[in-house]
């Protein structure tokens, strides 16, 4: 059974999310780490329930969904996993915070490029990845339908959806990824934890979420 430890981070709420199981094996999901505090709750959590963690993933490649990434990598040695389309963003992601007012490390080139075709593993667990681009190039989103659980990036929030108008984005890319992807292949019960903002489920969405109605595009 995976459990989830949701954190809130850095002036944009961004949320990282740690995912564990019975095995003690954990996955960290967009650290936005800015703070030597922030870095203290995240590796105080990971201690203190004994954790290890063995993959960092990526939702997507915006400074505030990455900017631990560094600092993650280098304490525990771990391998950061993106879309390839987003690997860019990282390329220049230090340039990118120093323009908002952060100094960062530049983060680890030890890479594993995200695909559907396979899912992200760990302890006894899998994340079924769903490219969903739209925000950027390169968003996902991780899905468990044994779970009931996915972890949406900045593609759907609850009663809303990923902006578009950011150099990255795309209108008619993030209205296929909700309509033809998200909307068929996520169940009705399942836990949606995005990238920002607070929990919710399909079910909610799919009964009051506009974006995830194609008229309302129109």
């Amino acid at each position: 059974m995976i459990t989830v430890k949701t954190f809130y981070l850095n002036e944009l709420r961004e949320c990282c999310h740690i995912l564990s199981d019975e095995t003690g094996e954990c996955l960290i999901v967009d650290p936005g780490i800015c703070s030597q505090s922030e870095q203290q709750r995240i590796t105080k959590y990971i201690s203190d329930n004994g954790l290890k963690p063995v993959k960092l993933l990526n939702t997507h490649g915006h400074f505030d969904h990455v900017m631990g990434n560094s600092f993650i990598t280098a304490t525990y040695n771990i391998p950061t996993y993106i879309h390839a389309a987003d690997k860019e963003l990282l390329h220049h992601v230090k340039n990118t915070c120093r323009m908002f007012g952060y100094e960062i490390e530049n983060p680890s080139d030890d890479i594993v490029e995200l695909s559907e075709k396979e899912p992200v593993t760990f302890g006894n667990s899998s994340l079924d990845v769903i490219h969903t681009p739209g925000h950027t190039w390169g968003s996902v989103c991780f899905y468990s339908e044994n779970e009931k659980l996915c972890l949406s990036g900045d593609t759907l929030f609850a009663g809303s959806c990923g902006r578009t108008d950011l150099p990255e984005g795309d209108t008619h890319a993030m209205i296929d990824s909700l309509i033809n992807k998200l909307v068929k292949i996520i169940k009705p019960e399942t836990r949606i934890l995005p990238g920002h903002g607070t929990e919710t489920t399909m079910l909610e969405e799919l009964a009051h979420n506009p974006y995830l109605r194609s008229s309302n595009w129109l």
